[in-house]
């Protein structure tokens, strides 16, 4: 039983937080009360009281540009009027919120506008599956149903991919660090060579990158004597994104469908970060005019809201009823805020501004890498971009790179922080700037951007 006194106490609590003003009393706050497995906010900290478009305002009144927009989730930045009006849409209606796996319009008319968004040669034979409210689940989602279809065990991989966070998405992406404390990874993945060219596996960069790593993998599997067993999947990101902003070139993309599909093994496209315009594209893989046989998408797609799908070729529609379930994959609203943003997207030819912006972005980071020595290599496609810094007074590898530079890296961010810039670090050894703003940013707001991390790096690498 609560007595007077802890009730009370309870209530000045509550209006102690409404009327907090500072950034260090709710980060001191979360950090008493939040799990070590915090991350964001040890690089980036500040508190937000307030957001709207590319802008974040802090507890204390200070302003961002947010070039990190919810890891790529928010594809028309914060709290964007055609978002807004579909939520409040479904409240004033009177819609469910939670529906399970049970349909409602708000569920049917999201399945319309993504399927009518889908190339020709994969809308009409397409299955969806709604999952989880996570990436990961649909990558869980997605391995389930090849193994289920193919009734093999082997799992194709890349160096440099991530997936998720979960077990299984863990065992098939490279990042060692959240591995090395956790037992008992599944079993029969197998990674392979990411045509990285400027730190390329085969030590030669350039075009041959791309070149070996499709006959690498093309002799692996035709090998009596590899080792791997039939594979029941290939998986990999069109454009790596925590491994770095590494957009892998056309022609390996299209070799890898080459290969699979001669060989029957399915093809999973991990979109959780680039679908959705973030490329220049409505998908990524649509760069390389390819149709994978399983899609996974989360973050944009559900218009700022969790939500996740795999949508994949029926023939692998082998799944026995309730094979793979979850008690929020039926977010209505996030329906709801999807559909709205698709539409949008569309309407408003935001993939082609996407790729302008992220040309404009991109050219300039280009240019800007002339001037500084420490900026080992510029790359990305549309608005997913990444500056890897390097340490210009190392001897260069084999294929012409320079040792990574995370110190400087991490520098940089926080020099961008102070000037009023989000950005994120990621990549081999934590060494890559990576830029995902949203797809509205306009040319003064790159310009901007671009002003901001100008001043960062040359502040960070003063000699």
């Amino acid at each position: 039983m609560k007595t007077e006194s802890n009730q009370t106490g309870k209530e000045d609590f509550f209006m102690t937080i409404q009327t907090i003003n500072s950034n260090k009393e709710l980060l001191d706050q979360q950090e008493r009360r939040e799990s070590n497995a915090r991350s964001y906010p040890r690089r980036i900290p500040l508190a937000i009281r307030k957001a709207e478009g590319i802008y974040v305002t802090d507890m204390e009144g200070n302003k961002y540009l947010d070039c990190l927009a919810g890891a790529g989730t928010l594809a028309l930045g914060h709290n964007h009027p055609v978002v807004i009006s579909a939520m409040e849409q479904v409240i004033r209606d009177k819609r469910p919120l939670h529906t399970l796996d049970l349909t409602t319009p708000v569920k049917e008319e999201f399945v319309n506008e993504l399927f009518s968004s889908l190339p020709e040669g994969f809308q009409d034979k397409a299955k969806i599956q709604f999952c989880g409210p996570t990436g990961g689940d649909a990558i869980e989602a997605a391995l389930k149903l090849v193994k289920t279809a193919t009734r093999r065990q082997s799992i194709l991989t890349f160096q440099g991919g991530y997936h998720g966070a979960t077990h299984a998405t863990m065992s098939i992406s490279g990042n060692l660090s959240p591995k090395k404390n956790v037992q008992g990874l599944i079993p029969d993945t197998h990674f392979l060579p990411y045509p990285y060219t400027y730190r390329c596996p085969f030590g030669k960069g350039g075009e041959e990158s791309h070149l070996l790593s499709s006959q690498y993998i093309e002799n692996l599997l035709d090998d009596p004597e590899s080792g791997i067993l039939p594979p029941a999947a290939m998986i990999f990101e069109t454009v790596q994104g925590e491994g770095g902003a590494i957009p892998a070139p056309i022609e390996w993309i299209q070799e890898m469908r080459r290969i699979t599909q001669e060989r029957g093994i399915p093809l999973i496209i991990d979109e959780v970060q680039t679908g959705i315009g973030r490329t220049g594209k409505l998908f990524s893989f649509e760069h390389a005019g390819i149709v994978p046989d399983v899609l996974v998408l989360s973050k944009a797609i559900g218009g700022s809201l969790p939500l996740s799908v795999v949508i994949y070729d029926q023939d692998l529609d082998s799944w026995e009823p309730g094979a793979h379930i979850g008690t929020f994959r039926g977010n209505q609203m996030a329906m709801a805020a999807g559909t709205a943003t698709l539409k949008f997207i569309k309407e408003n030819d935001l993939v082609a501004h996407a790729e302008k912006m992220g040309h404009r972005l991109l050219q300039a980071l280009t240019q800007f890498q002339y001037e500084v020595p420490e900026i080992g290599d510029v790359r990305g496609r549309g608005l997913m971009i990444g500056v890897e810094m390097v340490d210009p007074t190392q001897s260069s590898s084999s294929s012409g790179s320079l040792p990574a530079n995370p110190e400087i890296a991490s520098q940089i961010q926080r020099e961008c922080f102070k000037r009023g810039l989000m950005l994120e670090v990621g990549g081999r050894h934590g060494a890559v700037v990576r830029f995902l703003p949203p797809l509205i940013i306009t040319r003064e707001q790159v310009d901007e951007v671009v002003t901001i991390f100008k001043e960062a790096v040359l502040a960070s690498v003063e000699r």
